[in-house]
């Protein structure tokens, strides 16, 4: 892609609102626009670090040990099915409009009221059961407030996941599979690092609802998160605010402990629904002995657009953002230095060589820029491999190599780079 024509420009200047570090980052750099409080349009740099969280989410979802079968629902939905679950008159957070004959509807936060009354028409016997759903679509709450950026919005992609089975038992081991699932991603995006007591993003005990005791968040540490938690100074294992006790007995190991307390921000969840959806709407099946009994569901829930946000809170330095690999939007950033014919020349050369190569790269070919700006811009986007062309280099038939992540730089040869480039 040439940067030239490249559909954003940096700024110096974001909205004051933005309160979040990967609010100000983002917005500064190109990723997003606010078009509104909480609302905002992903630019195509953006769109494209969401399309690689996306597809990172959609291959766990789709191979073992998930197995789930993606389906998209619609994101209108009727209030009817809301009144039935008592979540019209009770969900704060939900936007209601009105169509045409003064006829209710919402806008879906979240798909209960919509996969419950469709496995209906699906599940019949115990031979239906089990299986798993997902889908990665728009959702929409009205928060009462939303300032922190990608962080917490009124609109944001989010992929959630049903389960649907027979016994407590089978949604219980299906329920620790997701689990490990979950922190594996996390790894994979380079915000949890179980080898240190400081694993970032924390499992951590929140309230279960009306079937288990406990549910699970997954919260990121950030001093730009709205949420607090409380990680036990002897498991490390964190609860949310809701089920923190002033007592100093840790609810996991059962042992008298400290706890430190963190700012975080929610980047997923895991729930045992039960019956409590699937009762409501006469969600049943006929078992081995005949008797009919209900469906129990389970649900979970990534925020693609909030792990986005928690990347970048988490993955920065005072230049700029520091992208992870998987999830850039390019893997190299090239540029050229000195602006003549010759180093020109090269630049495009080397450019084409990667793109015939398969190698994702962002070219700066603007010619009104200077070399400072270029490299200030480059820091600032966070692309994870950096490539100059200059004079300098060129006498040596080189390209001088940095990785985001290090201080040093490198030369290394032109005709070695491709190579290279796709060991990484």
């Amino acid at each position: 892609m040439l940067q030239s024509k490249l559909f954003c420009k940096t700024s110096k200047e974001i909205s004051k609102e933005t309160e979040s570090v990967s609010g100000k980052l983002l917005c500064r750099a190109g990723f997003v626009s606010q078009l509104m409080a909480g609302v905002y349009t992903f630019l195509p740099l953006g769109f494209r670090v969401l399309q690689k969280i996306e597809a990172v989410i959609r291959e766990n979802m789709a191979k073992p040990p998930v197995n789930g079968q993606e389906m998209l629902m619609p994101a209108l939905t009727p209030k009817e099915s809301w009144q039935k679950t008592g979540r019209w008159e009770n969900f704060d957070a939900l936007f209601k409009l009105k169509g045409r004959g003064e006829k209710d509807y919402a806008l879906a936060s979240t798909h209960e009221e919509v996969i419950a009354p469709l496995a209906k028409k699906i599940i019949f016997s115990y031979k239906d059961l089990p299986f798993y759903v997902f889908q990665i679509q728009t959702k929409f709450r009205n928060e009462a407030r939303a300032k922190s950026g990608i962080l917490r919005t009124r609109e944001f992609l989010m992929k959630d996941l049903y389960s649907f089975n027979a016994e407590e038992k089978d949604l219980d081991a299906y329920y620790d599979k997701m689990d490990e699932v979950y922190l594996r991603i996390f790894k994979e995006f380079g915000i949890r690092d179980d080898r240190s007591k400081n694993k970032i993003t924390y499992k951590t005990l929140a309230s279960g609802g009306t079937f288990s005791k406990y549910s699970h968040e997954y919260q990121t540490v950030t001093e730009s998160g709205e949420d607090t938690i409380y990680i036990c100074q002897k498991c490390f294992v964190a609860v949310n605010k809701e089920i923190k006790e002033k007592s100093d007995i840790c609810p996991n190991c059962g042992k008298k402990t400290s706890f430190e307390e963190k700012k975080t921000v929610e980047v997923g969840n895991i729930f045992k629904l039960g019956t409590k959806y699937s009762l409501p709407f006469g969600l049943t099946f006929r078992a081995k002995d005949g008797k009919e009994k209900p469906v129990i569901m389970g649900c979970y829930g990534l925020g693609l657009s909030r792990i986005m946000g928690a990347v970048a809170e988490v993955k920065n330095d005072k230049n700029g953002i520091i992208w992870p690999r998987n999830i850039a939007p390019y893997l190299v950033h090239l540029l050229w230095i000195e602006n003549n014919a010759k180093v020109r020349g090269a630049a495009q050369k080397i450019y084409d060589d990667l793109q015939k190569n398969g190698v994702e790269v962002l070219y700066d070919d603007r010619e009104d820029k200077t070399a400072g700006e270029k490299f200030a811009e480059a820091d600032l986007i966070g692309i994870p491999f950096r490539l100059v062309v200059s004079e300098k280099t060129l006498e040596k038939n080189s390209v001088e190599i940095k990785e985001r992540i290090e201080e040093s730089v490198k030369l290394v040869g032109q005709s070695r780079l491709v190579k290279l480039l796709k060991m990484v």
